[in-house]
């Protein structure tokens, strides 16, 4: 008598089904711990924005007594401390490399009477850049929004030409986006170009927190303080603080003019100190992994000289 298999996978495809169960599982325990890393990082933004490479980059322009760039000067020239102990100086390079810029334009609404001035500012300092140089530019207002990748492109994107102001104003945010973006960009040279009145009024973020992201992604501030002159004496001068400790601890520069020949001047001159910086790079003594800030001093060979660069980071954790 022959009797008929039961219903239901025979023997051989069950294995082969087990098999395939065993391999997918397997994978998918290996992309677990990776998937919770990404998680956990995404999840804290103190982590995200910290210096996350054992190697410290710092942009520095050098010049003389009358203001001029300094070149042909060697690694022997530089002496790096970190929190008063001195450095080894692992990375070296004089080559005028490419560089990319964030330009963020402030649309909110206390930038109404200016908002056509920074635009005009945003556009001349595109038309600055050299044909190696890439730049993004993001508007911010209660939020803030990329209107173009980073390119060579030398126009203001179509859209900033659309923009009116309204708002509130998010510029700590502003900051600590362009600086994610910045990060995983491959120029060593990275900068933000801030044109706002500087009245901070929305951000979820600090403004220490967004200086610690642009200094994590290695990126140097330069702001132009385009308040209105009938502003408030008292909350003008508070908004232009903001904006001056932003340049000054990311070793960037402060422009108090919003346009005329000032402002064209001061473009030209931030262009060319991104195109005529020695970068230097050094692996910490200090291996903690603690969170904390770490004070960066620069030391020339020859007195006469001023060099300028980011006066400290603050340390991963663990």
């Amino acid at each position: 008598m022959t009797i008929s298999p039961p219903d239901g996978p025979r023997p051989s495809l069950l294995r082969t089904q087990t098999r395939t169960l065993v391999v997918i599982l397997s994978l998918l325990a290996l992309a677990a711990p990776v998937a919770l890393v990404r998680a956990q990082k995404g999840d804290d933004d103190d982590e995200v924005v910290r210096v996350n490479s054992d190697l410290v980059v710092l942009n520095v322009t050098v010049t003389d007594a009358g203001g001029e760039y300094v070149h042909k000067l060697s690694n022997k020239d530089f002496k790096v401390l970190e929190d008063g102990v001195e450095q080894r100086v692992t990375l070296f390079s004089v080559e005028e490399t490419p560089f990319a810029a964030a330009i963020l334009l402030d649309t909110s609404g206390s930038m109404e009477s200016r908002l056509t001035l920074a635009r005009a500012a945003a556009v001349r300092f595109l038309e600055g850049l050299r044909e190696e140089d890439v730049a993004s530019v993001y508007h911010f207002d209660s939020k803030v929004e990329q209107l173009s990748d980073f390119a060579p492109g030398r126009d203001l994107p179509p859209v900033a030409y659309d923009l009116s102001s309204k708002g509130m104003t998010a510029l700590n945010d502003a900051v600590v986006r362009a600086a994610k973006d910045l990060a995983r960009r491959p120029e060593k040279r990275r900068a933000i170009i801030i044109l706002s009145d500087g009245a901070d009024t929305k951000s979820s973020a600090t403004s220490e927190k967004a200086l610690n992201a642009a200094l994590g992604a290695n990126a140097t501030i330069y702001t132009v303080d385009m308040s209105d002159p009938e502003m408030n004496p008292a909350e003008r001068m508070s908004a232009a603080g903001t904006l001056k400790n932003y340049a000054s601890k990311s070793g960037g520069r402060f422009v108090s003019k919003p346009g005329g020949r000032a402002l064209d001047d001061a473009f030209r001159e931030i262009l060319q100190e991104l195109s005529n910086q020695y970068t230097i790079g050094y692996r910490p003594n200090n291996t903690a992994r603690d969170g904390r800030w770490r004070t960066i001093q620069l030391k020339l060979s020859r007195p006469e000289l001023s060099a300028r660069t980011r006066n400290g980071y603050r340390a991963p954790k663990s």
